[in-house]
């Protein structure tokens, strides 16, 4: 469930501005959305927010934006863009020239910061024992996100942190399934599952749980049947086998190991 990440510092916060990147970029004044500009602008503040307090320099911040071939009037657009959301975002956050880099201070990206706050605290929880603590932590941390990283924004970087945070959130959400399952809550979860193997499949550690819920709601056989489907698409698509982890929990199915067997709810504290 963790992503290690290693958070900077923004040098303070504007209390009455909100910015968000887990779903399309919004910035919000005292709860009131506020324009943000063209999209290229929208990509040069969301790179700025994903610096967390730390300069970029021009060249990188051309090739987040543009990539390797930007237009030839590039540097005026740079111009252009910092100026407009100095002017979009008001009194309270500063977009400065430190003489190597742009650097924002006075606004962050909330709901990244909040949303690793609730995984972290989930961790703990989970560390502790606390297997339902954990998971209503952890969907509150899922709750955050509004659609994809920074969604609709055409960035070479936003591109590359967009597929970071897909993997950050499938992740989290493996291990949400998972504690569901460890708490008798599997029958609950089996759709969903099959859902997300549909979505990713060829994603092992979905077909797993998947497995795991369906031996612990008596359907050992439709866990078998997922094992063949999931070894056929590996081979088809990537001329592997399946791994270790479905190698093992298919051969305890077909030994009949009696910890796969259905078990009542552990009841909640």
């Amino acid at each position: 469930m963790g992503e290690g990440t290693s958070e900077g510092t923004t040098g303070g916060t504007s209390h009455d501005l909100r910015c968000e990147v887990l779903g399309p970029l919004r910035a919000l004044r005292d709860g009131t959305e506020i324009p943000l500009g063209p999209p290229k602008q929208r990509a040069v503040l969301a790179v700025l927010l994903l610096q967390e307090g730390r300069p970029i320099s021009y060249d990188g911040l051309v090739e987040a934006v543009w990539g390797g071939t930007p237009p030839a009037h590039v540097r005026n657009l740079v111009q252009k863009y910092v100026s407009g959301l100095r002017r979009a975002l008001g009194a309270g956050p500063e977009l400065s020239w430190t003489g190597t880099g742009y650097l924002l201070t006075g606004v962050e990206a909330d709901d990244l910061r909040e949303r690793r706050r609730l995984v972290d605290a989930a961790l703990a929880a989970r560390d502790a024992g606390e297997l339902h603590r954990a998971g209503q932590l952890a969907r509150r941390a899922e709750e955050l996100w509004r659609g994809e990283f920074a969604e609709g924004l055409r960035a070479p970087y936003l591109a590359a942190e967009r597929l970071r945070w897909a993997e950050k959130r499938l992740t989290v959400l493996e291990a949400v399934l998972a504690g569901e399952i460890e708490l008798g809550h599997a029958f609950e979860y089996v759709h969903e599952l099959i859902r997300l193997v549909a979505a990713h499949p060829l994603r092992e550690r979905l077909v797993e749980l998947l497995m795991l819920a369906l031996c612990r709601t008596g359907r050992p056989s439709d866990a078998l049947t997922a094992y063949e489907a999931a070894r056929r698409r590996l081979a088809d698509a990537l001329g592997t086998d399946p791994g270790p982890a479905l190698r093992s929990l298919h051969a305890r199915i077909l030994r009949q190991d009696p910890e796969l067997l259905p078990s009542p709810p552990v009841p909640v504290a």
